[in-house]
């Protein structure tokens, strides 16, 4: 039987690095992003808000007009030309329905291609058949939807071993990392691994907050990407540190309702935090 591992502080920080003298913004990693439509531009806005919080070199930002302009508002350190990145986050706030064929067709390519991509959300229709190195960040209808696609059993999880069951089997059906969202985070790996992560608070159930996990992984993602070459198992551990941050985010943006941009904000703190040695679930 496959261990399931219990994702922590250590875990997470080991996936971590301080950038250095010798640091530029390439060496700390670069983000593309294609998420938010016309209809959804905040999801744009959370999860560049997101991958920039959780520190990287630079973020491109390669969406529709609306949610560009809005970006820019944010964050106007946000590149919006095309150029050099180390993965890709695509799908937020998009709808598989209303997309552009052009974009279609750009998401296809990036899906054929040799950098890691972060799939979320609207996108999660392109997962078959692609090659590129994917984690995908589905909720549960979600990655119902996405098993269909894949022509796996329709299944309804009734408990967290059902959950890692079908998690599994997706990730080894699609040789992609699957990270799905719940109160209780299940991170699987083409090759079987599995990691739990427990860290979020139930105040992150409200509108904004899957875009802002897409943003942290991507980050984080882009980060790695800078060092080394990911394929799909390696993304599966640094989807798990992502949703550790992103849960005690989540935590620290409180005590009480908190809203996505709020758990945004509170990103730095989680990390700064891991990087001199403490550990956020002590608090």
């Amino acid at each position: 039987m496959v261990e399931i591992h219990e994702w922590d502080a250590r875990d997470t920080v080991a996936l971590l690095r301080k950038p250095t003298a010798d640091d530029h913004k390439y060496s700390r990693g670069v983000l593309g992003v294609r998420t938010g439509s016309q209809e959804y531009p905040g999801a744009a806005v959370l999860g560049v808000e997101a991958a920039w919080r959780t520190g990287i070199g630079m973020v491109r930002y390669l969406g529709p007009e609306r949610p560009a302009d809005l970006v820019l508002q944010r964050r106007p350190e946000t590149v919006t030309a095309p150029g050099r990145v180390q993965a890709w986050l695509i799908g937020s706030g998009t709808d598989a329905a209303t997309r552009p064929a052009a974009e279609t067709a750009r998401l296809g390519e990036l899906l054929q291609g040799d950098l890691p991509v972060v799939v979320d959300a609207g996108a999660l229709d392109l997962v078959p058949g692609a090659t590129a190195p994917l984690v995908v960040t589905p909720h549960q209808s979600e990655h119902a939807r996405l098993r269909g696609l894949l022509g796996l059993d329709d299944v309804t999880p009734t408990s967290l071993a059902d959950r890692i069951e079908a998690a599994r089997e997706t990730a080894a059906a699609a040789g992609i990392a699957v990270l799905l969202k719940g109160a209780e985070t299940v991170v699987a790996a083409p090759d079987g691994w599995t990691a739990v992560v427990r860290a979020g608070t139930g105040w992150l159930a409200t509108a904004g907050t899957g875009d802002v996990l897409g943003g942290i992984l991507g980050a984080v993602v882009a980060a790695r990407g800078a060092q080394r070459d990911l394929d799909a198992a390696a993304l599966a551990p640094l989807a798990a540190a992502a949703a550790y941050i992103h849960g005690h985010a989540g935590r620290g943006a409180g005590p009480g309702p908190i809203t996505a941009l709020d758990v945004a904000e509170a990103v730095p703190a989680v990390i700064d935090e891991l990087l001199s040695g403490g550990d956020p679930a002590a608090r």
